[in-house]
């Protein structure tokens, strides 16, 4: 049997994420530095986030805030009192020797992620719990060297872990895409995977189907990108379940990605748990909810769930569309603004799901710094619906507002492209084209229908491309039947 087979048939997989999130904050957990991205090294830091002797954390309110935020958009049990504690472990990247992180009384517990896809059943994946704990700076490994940049050190961390209850790598692609919008939407973070802001750590065991107790749980690192998630667990899945297959034993270990190469490789065994002496961090006082829970109720948004469906139900979209649609939030805006007194709401959502996001993908561009105003594409839309110009010429005129920024109303006068839509000019101009061709008249009342195509193009051509088709073609019709 392959071992493809295998996954198939004869093996289950479980996996657990531990997601860590920046938190889009001015300044760092437990002192006044910048929390910026980019800055040359080591020009953020204080001697609080260098941890030098003597000096003291002070808690930043607003990264306690963005976590409740983050637990009520996740519908988590929010502790009504939490502390902070000390992770002690010697590493080059953590100055002072401990990390102040959060272990039995976290900020917020339970809680779920639900995942959205049309085309598989509603799941939710539970959380375990969402804590608060400052970042570590960051590492270079040089051709002989290693440097350390503390600008990130002490930077505001939410780690986010969940229950080993995600059963595939496309369930983890989808989690972790479904947390990233809600991230986005409650503006907790940029979640930006390529500055650091979201990382992940992935634990992920096979076992035969017919055995209860979890496989051995191999921890993958250094995970930079959503869709690298999903290659690496691809990969360590047919990995593991070809060892288990040959009859080999797998043992606990922490594997690291190399995404060029598109495999995993051993960084280390891990034979117990390590001892980090957690002990609450004497410096800092326990926290108590209430009021933190009072000033963030109002700051929860509509999250994307509510969104998609308020879609479908106020701009009668599809399912898929409204999806597609509240998948970025600055999509959703964008759509709201263009659809907001919108005639046909759907018709806008057909031209920024289709023209202005294959315009905006070739042009490199994102909807933030589209060149068309959002209600500029509904004015587009009107001009359609209302014969005044074509779907063709709307083609154009499109390509017009995206390169130069004007209006559609301005472009179709600039131009001299509105469709002629006058019935009376029409019924003159079809005359004329039936008394100049007597045989397709002919071969049309013979039955030939394909004549009345040729007698449309013509009426086309006689008014240089501006007469409405539909309507010249009525005409022709009526005319040829009388």
């Amino acid at each position: 049997m392959s071992a493809q087979q295998a996954v198939a048939v004869n093996f289950l997989t479980t996996i657990g994420l531990e997601v860590h999130v920046q938190l889009r904050t001015r300044s760092k957990m437990f002192c006044g530095c910048p929390a910026a991205f980019g800055a040359e090294p080591n020009t953020h830091t204080c001697p609080v986030c260098l941890g030098l002797p003597g000096a003291l954390p002070v808690m930043n309110h607003e990264a306690l805030r963005l976590t409740v935020l983050t637990g009520l958009m996740l519908g988590c049990d929010i502790a009504p009192v939490c502390k902070f504690d000390r992770k002690n472990y010697f590493y080059p990247d953590l100055a002072k020797n401990y990390q102040i992180t959060q272990y039995d009384l976290p900020l917020c517990a339970r809680g779920a992620v639900p995942l959205h896809d049309p085309a598989a059943p509603e799941k939710a994946v539970p959380l375990v719990r969402i804590h608060l704990e400052e970042d570590v700076a960051k590492s270079f490994h040089f051709e002989s060297s290693t440097g350390i940049d503390f600008n990130r050190a002490g930077t505001p961390l939410m780690e986010i872990v969940t229950e080993p209850e995600i059963q595939s790598p496309e369930e983890a692609f989808a989690f972790l895409t479904a947390l990233k919008q809600t991230l986005i939407y409650g503006g907790v973070s940029d979640a930006d995977m390529e500055k650091g802001q979201l990382r992940c750590d992935c634990n992920v065991s096979v076992r035969p189907d017919a055995q209860s107790e979890l496989g051995a749980k191999i921890e993958i690192k250094n995970m930079n990108s959503i869709s690298g998630v999903r290659r690496a667990l691809a990969y360590e899945v047919e990995r593991q379940t070809a060892a288990l297959a040959r009859g080999e034993t797998l043992q606990q270990e922490t594997r690291g990605w190399d995404d060029a190469a598109g495999k995993t490789f051993l960084m280390r065994t891990k034979e117990s748990a390590h001892d980090y002496r957690y002990f609450p961090e004497p410096d800092l006082v326990p926290v108590k909810t209430e009021l933190l829970l009072e000033e963030v109720r109002p700051r929860v948004p509509e999250l994307p769930e509510a969104k998609r469906a308020r879609f479908v139900q106020q701009y009668e979209v599809s399912s898929y569309d409204a999806g597609v649609l509240a998948s970025d939030l600055e999509l959703a805006r964008y759509f709201e603004a263009a659809a907001e007194g919108a005639r046909k709401p759907k018709s806008v959502a057909n031209w920024i799901l289709n023209d202005l996001q294959s315009a905006l993908a070739a042009a490199e561009r994102t909807i933030g710094d589209c060149p068309i105003p959002a209600p500029a594409l509904d004015e587009l839309v009107n001009l359609i619906e209302a014969g005044k110009i074509s779907g063709k010429q709307g083609k154009e005129v499109f390509a017009e507002m995206f390169a130069s920024g004007k209006s559609a109303a301005a472009i179709v006068q600039e131009k001299g492209i509105e469709q002629l839509s006058d019935s009376g000019a029409i019924e003159v101009l079809c005359d004329q084209v039936l008394a100049a061709n007597p045989k397709p008249v002919a071969d049309f009342r013979a039955g030939n229908a394909a004549s009345l195509n040729f007698l449309k193009g013509q009426v086309m051509k006689l008014s240089k491309g501006k007469a409405n088709p539909q309507l010249a073609g009525e005409v022709l019709e009526r005319k040829l039947a009388g």
